[in-house]
């Protein structure tokens, strides 16, 4: 059986925007939501530009990332951008008492998306719609040309021995849960369409990104719990791993959303590297797709350089009375990869297609995806003989005879 078609965009669908401050330099990464009219697809976007009003210490401008909106009304042959603002902006303030920001119980937080917002997933859990980003406390400077992450960090941040000290001078990655009100987003009315809820992960624990729910609850333990995918870059810091310490994909569940961060979650390793593609890291790319019966498509990420690049590809999961799920089905081919001139590498040096988003039109799967880590593409495949597909590998990733 051979791979399923896959047709993809034969230009950028989103490129950036020259004169916007907030997005001329890149957009990528683009999370992707179905209208309730059944055709009309919105998308956040990541996006950047240089912000030399907010260079701290002279080291280099930094480079706040943003949300940016779009829509398309032709299943995603053509998207129409809003570059008049930013949908989801962080605040880039170096002030610890000015990092605050009401959660959805009204309560004043810290806010750990206000230095960036990254990589966005939409999703829904038990019917209502959510937004996870990759964040951090404070932006980073050009990060590809060099690792650039603290060079806009403000003195009080050597001095602070808390959690939040550790995580700010590390400025790693946390990733950030947000309600989103879909009908406010299309309407463009942004200031009503996010509303603060969490942290998800631990930022003085490890990096962690690639963030985002199951739609549902799942007996685990005797309990009713949320189900999370995550990509710690060292598993080995959770207790429930001990010889893992590459990027991985990770399960964890617990009852509400802030014991996710907050140390109450039950974690398990679900998917580490395996095949020669993915040699340095996996990640989970757009949110589970449920087949029916108990099953889950699962989208992820490979990483290799300097061979591959990113990859993406599929395994479906299976679920287990009072467990977390488990593969039974794990492609071990290269699927979706960098191929048009278009898609190739530019500013950064690793030939990149990642994917975050998905919707299901028919049996269409239309899934969004930055290229180079530059631009926006779109591609379509049918979603039955992409899972049957899938079915022919085991859990390890052979053919079954």
């Amino acid at each position: 059986m051979k791979q399923p078609n896959i047709f993809y965009s034969p230009a950028p669908v989103v490129e950036p925007k020259a004169g916007c401050d907030w997005a001329d330099t890149m957009v990528l990464n683009p999370a992707l939501v179905l209208d309730e009219d059944g055709k009309t697809i919105h998308m956040l976007f990541r996006a950047t530009g240089p912000w030399p009003e907010k260079n701290l210490k002279g080291l280099s401008d930094p480079y706040p990332i943003f949300l940016g909106y779009a829509k398309s009304e032709d299943l995603g042959e053509s998207f129409n951008c809003d570059f008049s603002r930013p949908a989801l902006a962080p605040r880039v303030e170096y002030d610890r008492d000015a990092m605050y920001v009401n959660n959805y119980k009204g309560e004043k937080v810290l806010d750990y998306a206000n230095g960036c917002v990254e990589d966005p997933r939409i999703f829904t859990v038990n019917g209502k719609t959510y937004l996870t980003v990759a964040s951090r406390l404070f932006p980073p400077g050009p990060y590809w040309e060099k690792d650039a992450r603290r060079d806009n960090l403000p003195d009080w941040v050597a001095d602070d021995e808390t959690p939040v000290g550790v995580c700010a001078r590390r400025n790693d990655t946390v990733t950030v849960l947000y309600e989103l009100d879909v009908d406010a987003l299309k309407f463009e009315n942004y200031d009503s369409a996010f509303t603060y809820v969490c942290p998800l992960t631990d930022g003085a624990l490890s990096d962690n990104r690639d963030v985002f729910f199951f739609p549902k609850r799942f007996k685990i333990d005797g309990k009713m719990q949320l189900l999370m995918l995550h990509r710690p870059d060292n598993p080995s810091r959770f207790e429930e791993v001990s010889d893992v310490t590459t990027p991985s994909i990770m399960l964890a569940a617990a009852e509400s959303f802030e014991d996710f961060a907050a140390g109450k979650a039950k974690n398990t390793l679900l998917a580490t590297s395996k095949f020669d593609w993915e040699e340095e890291r996996v990640g989970a790319s757009f949110p589970p797709i449920d087949l029916g019966n108990g099953q889950w498509l699962i989208s992820y990420h490979g990483k290799q350089l300097p061979d591959y690049g990113y990859t993406q590809s599929f395994m479906i999961l299976q679920e287990r009375e009072n467990d977390f799920p488990e593969i039974i089905h794990r492609m071990s081919d290269r699927l979706i990869y960098a191929k048009q001139k278009w898609e190739l590498p530019d500013k950064f040096p690793c030939p990149c297609i990642f994917t975050t988003g998905a919707v299901v039109v028919d049996d269409t799967l239309i899934m969004g995806y930055g290229a180079a880590d530059q631009k926006i593409g779109i591609a379509k495949t049918n979603l039955t003989e992409l899972v049957e597909y899938v079915r022919r590998f085991d859990s390890q990733g052979n053919i079954i005879k």
